[in-house]
């Protein structure tokens, strides 16, 4: 495993160990004795999937403090465009956002607290595992509007739940971090 910093504070790009041979092929995603190592701390406390058609986009959501959370999130089938939006006031990279695709088996992303995640789904099928620092809360579960900050999905007709298209927008956003 690796672990590969971005230029956002605390969000991290884990290259997975990853082996094949004749049997098939094994990923490990997560060792507590590696992110501690860095100094990096995290221990689930819920992990869950969700099975995305292609040109789904799932986002942008977080939850609030005191339910807030990090997650590590991976693909074990399929592959997204996964982005984060960083909405802590006081960071340097406050409305700015990041991207990257993931795909099976091979990177995982490590999101802390105080960022919305979404992702759009390029496959049918495709699987993303969550691993989150906090269980959810239906009180301080929260979104932002997935085309309301800039970000370009590349996508014409996304399909996209009632529930995501009803989030304020990012310039509406009082945020809670």
């Amino acid at each position: 495993m690796k672990l590969i910093s971005t230029d956002f504070d605390g969000l991290f790009i884990i290259e997975n160990f990853f082996a094949k041979d004749s049997r098939g092929s094994f990923t490990k995603v997560f060792n507590i004795d590696f992110f501690e190592k860095y100094g990096v701390h995290f221990i689930p406390k819920e992990i869950y999937y969700s099975i995305s058609h292609k040109d789904v986009i799932r986002g942008m959501h977080f939850q609030s403090p005191p339910m807030d959370h990090s997650k590590l999130v991976y693909v074990t089938s399929g592959c997204i465009i996964d982005v984060v939006l960083d909405i802590r006031k006081e960071s340097k990279t406050y409305c700015k956002y990041f991207s990257i695709q993931l795909n099976t088996n091979q990177n995982s992303i490590l999101i802390p607290s105080g960022f919305a995640h979404g992702f759009r789904s390029l496959e049918n099928n495709t699987i993303v595992v969550y691993n989150q620092t906090s269980v959810y809360s239906k009180v301080n579960d929260f979104g932002i509007l997935w085309n309301s900050f800039g970000f370009n999905w590349e996508i014409r007709n996304p399909i996209i739940s009632e529930r995501d298209k009803s989030f304020y927008s990012m310039q509406k956003l009082n945020s809670p971090f």
